[in-house]
């Protein structure tokens, strides 16, 4: 048998006063957990000159078509 409380003029069993307390801790704390969602897509280039940024990216470029074409086919 479970305990029952008067709230608001309505009998609340225990259990759904539990459920109801753990289900406010566990969603406020993921709902404050969550954490910015922006990712960048690269990590930021730190060249000294505007050629050794442009010598980066295109490496960068070259070596994602590389693995693109080197993947096995997803089946």
């Amino acid at each position: 048998m479970t305990v029952t409380y008067n709230i608001f003029g309505a009998k609340v069993g225990s259990h759904y006063l539990a459920m109801l307390t753990l289900g406010t801790i566990f969603g406020t704390a993921y709902t404050f957990a969550g954490g910015s969602s922006k990712i960048p897509a690269t990590p930021p280039l730190n060249a000294s000159s505007s050629d050794e940024a442009d010598f980066i990216k295109k490496f960068l470029d070259s070596a994602e078509a590389g693995e693109k074409k080197d993947a096995p086919a997803k089946h």
